[in-house]
């Protein structure tokens, strides 16, 4: 009977415990934490977005890197599959718009609390407090891990599922991609992704805390058009947040390590230009004594009505009946593309993913075993793959962690698969 010992307890450390316990493998899962899943426990701030409910072809387009080395996992263990394992883990779940998945409860601990059951039930042997110092392969096969606490451990295969940098107050600091360079695998460049945009404008610092919802965004580099999307957004003290720039950062982070980007809000995506001029005709009409300032109460809230004003060089004094046609127009087209300078983005610490990672060319793509290093699997965020925002990123790490347990058990002469699933 083989062994298998897993470094990590988050998402895909999880996953892969319950299904290996399940095939009747001594499955060891190291953790250093105090407790499993600290990372998953703030993940959709902390009600758990943990799928998409897609089709495996849905689920791919929303990746952004290495697409193709997902096409296994997500077809053979893919947002219905996961949901199931939940639904059947005794957690109802429930789909939002955008078709993100949330257990009914809004609480991510029902997750957290369904895997340790799992595990339980499963046989897998949980160690907390436990940081694996090394990983050693054996000359005979198999390997040994050497823990912080001085002992060693060994066993046939090894699984890391020791998350990215993203979010480093959960633990997760980097540590598989110390592990994959000393065992001769490239790891690429890191940065954050899933993270708020950085804005030079000082007026964020006034909208800071203003959602809104149904508002296009456009980023340009150049007079190219980098980034194009319509959702929701939140103003923080140095930029923007929420969902579209969560999203935004995935496909334009990268550029903006190395530029500034142009972006524009389309405040009013409801109407066209046309429509909104139209619109302020009859506003201004039926007050025309009214400032400029205190005639935008229907059209914008509160705290945005100053910084439109500002932005749009009109007194605020001036009674509307006075404001001419050109003023109005580009008053108009200032509602349509409220502008923004994008000069970054957020660190490692808030950001919900990591972007880069152990390179994908030496993973197998259908059982996620080094290429190099037979016996050696990575699973999760540790590697070179991320995705929009959504629950795209949670998939990955199932069904990577599954893709493992999979080719783990068959190597132990259990070609049944569908009794993990059980």
């Amino acid at each position: 009977m083989s062994k298998a010992l897993i470094i990590g307890g988050g998402a895909a450390g999880m996953m892969a415990g319950v299904f290996l316990g399940r095939a009747g493998i001594e499955t060891h899962i190291y953790e250093k934490n105090e407790k499993l899943g600290k990372k998953l426990f703030i993940t959709g701030k902390g009600r758990c977005n943990l799928t998409n409910d897609s089709t495996p072809e849905e689920l791919l387009q929303a990746v952004v890197t290495n697409r193709r080395f997902l096409y296994s996992s997500f077809y053979t263990f893919g947002s219905q599959e996961t949901q199931a394992f939940f639904e059947e883990a005794g957690v109802p779940l429930k789909v939002e718009r955008g078709k993100r998945v949330f257990p009914c409860s809004d609480h991510s601990s029902d997750i957290i609390k369904a895997l340790e059951h799992q595990l339980s039930l499963a046989g897998t042997k949980v160690h907390l407090r436990t940081a694996v110092k090394d990983i050693i392969p054996q000359a005979e096969g198999g390997f040994s891990l050497a823990l912080e606490n001085g002992e060693t451990v060994s066993g046939d295969v090894v699984l890391v599922a020791s998350g990215g940098l993203s979010y480093p107050s959960t633990g997760s600091t980097g540590d598989g991609y110390r592990f994959a360079r000393s065992l001769g695998h490239k790891v690429t460049d890191t940065a954050p992704s899933l993270v708020s945009l950085l804005a030079k404008e000082g007026f964020c610092q006034e909208l800071m805390g203003l959602s809104l919802r149904n508002t296009g965004l456009k980023v340009m580099d150049g007079k190219k058009v980098v980034y194009e999307d319509f959702g929701e957004i939140l103003f923080t003290s140095r930029g923007v947040s929420g969902p579209m720039a969560l999203s935004a950062s995935a496909k334009i982070g990268h550029l903006l390590r190395e530029k500034n980007l142009a972006a524009f809000l389309d405040l009013k995506s409801a109407l066209s230009e046309e429509q909104l001029d139209k619109r302020l005709q009859r506003e201004f009409a039926e007050a025309p004594n009214k400032q400029f300032k205190n005639a935008l109460s229907s059209l914008f809230p509160s705290s945005l009505i100053p910084v439109m004003v500002t932005l749009s060089g009109i007194s605020p004094e001036k009674k509307v009946s006075l404001i001419t046609r050109e003023e109005r127009l580009s008053f108009v087209r200032l509602m349509k593309a409220f502008p923004l300078t994008l000069v970054g983005t957020g660190g490692f610490e808030e950001a919900v993913v990591t972007r880069g990672g152990i390179d994908v060319k030496s993973i197998d793509p259908r059982t996620m075993m080094s290429k190099q290093l037979p016996g050696l699997y990575f699973i999760g965020e540790v590697l070179d793959v991320d995705a929009l925002t959504g629950g795209f990123n949670l998939q990955i790490a199932w069904s990577t962690a599954y893709m493992a347990a999979m080719a783990i058990t068959a190597g132990n002469g259990l070609t049944d698969y569908s009794s993990i699933q059980k």
